[in-house]
């Protein structure tokens, strides 16, 4: 059926517009990044999007070598542990994997997943060594894309990584090269450095972490929240809506807009104040 002549044509969407743009065949991935800025700049995509599209292209360039976990720092157990002081080692280090070895770090026999240990104190039968789940081992020098594809395909989330003469060098997880393209993976055991909690885009807005405390917050934005009953500005925005909020919704509190950029079924993860929306933010760090 033919479209009636005055019938408006439909807006293109994001990757039609992005798909327009591209067609100039970028020769190289200089031009290609230069194109993508442009894109950013006239609105076609947000910083989150650039920053994601970036670091998928990065990844390529780097090796295991540059995000691993270094041999001194890897948290392993022992195979002839008693099983209460693995616990007491699982509890501490707040991991779901952990290599287990033999007589040195450079004898890895497999891998425990925590939950495992859930078996023993159940109060069912429960050997360690035959809990083990194969170990993955990988060169220094593998580049972090072709890496993520192995992990993809054996849906291993941990490999040990061995130098040039055989011996371990570190660990990688599959979330060490997730957060090369999307940034911080924050879970509820990352410590987080108060610096970095209220950062500043291109855009001019302040992605700010739902973990801020909120007399850092009042700080930084001349706000006067009360932190008697919260200590954080997450806190305070669940407190509003009297429930979790959704990715993208929005919430004024005393006439400050806040959007929720990141939310999942359990928590909130990162905000966003946009000063041209909401009350004459002056952060402190704006200087």
């Amino acid at each position: 059926m033919n479209e009636p002549p005055n019938h408006p044509h439909p807006r293109p969407n994001l990757i039609e517009r992005l798909s327009a743009l591209l067609m100039r065949e970028p020769e190289d991935r200089e031009q290609l990044l230069h194109l993508l800025h442009g894109a950013f700049e006239r609105r076609l995509m947000d910083a989150d999007a650039l920053s994601i599209i970036e670091g998928a292209l990065g990844v390529a360039d780097m090796a295991v070598r540059d995000i691993m976990v270094p041999r001194a720092q890897m948290d392993v157990i022992a195979i002839d542990e008693p099983i209460d002081q693995i616990a007491e080692t699982v509890l501490e280090a707040a991991h779901s994997r952990f290599p287990v070895v033999g007589e040195s770090k450079d004898d890895v026999i497999g891998i425990l997943l925590a939950k495992d240990l859930l078996r023993h104190f159940a109060g069912k039968e429960f050997d360690l060594r035959d809990s083990l789940r194969p170990a993955v081992f990988v060169p220094e020098a593998k580049r972090l894309n072709v890496l993520l594809r192995e992990f993809r395909a054996s849906r291993n989330h941990m490999a040990i990584v061995v130098d040039e003469y055989g011996g371990v060098a570190g660990l990688v997880t599959i979330e060490d090269v997730l957060e090369q393209i999307v940034g911080d993976i924050e879970d509820e055991y990352d410590f987080d450095e108060t610096e970095d909690n209220i950062v500043l885009d291109n855009a001019g807005r302040y992605r700010v972490k739902a973990i801020t405390e909120i007399a850092d917050f009042n700080e930084a934005f001349s706000t006067e929240f009360s932190d008697e009953e919260f200590d954080t500005i997450g806190g305070l925005v669940i407190d509003q809506l009297g429930r979790l909020p959704k990715c993208n919704e929005i919430v004024v509190i005393d006439g400050l807009r806040i959007q929720v950029l990141r939310a999942d079924s359990r928590r909130v993860h990162t905000l966003l104040i946009d000063p041209q929306k909401g009350l004459a933010l002056t952060p402190a760090d704006a200087a």
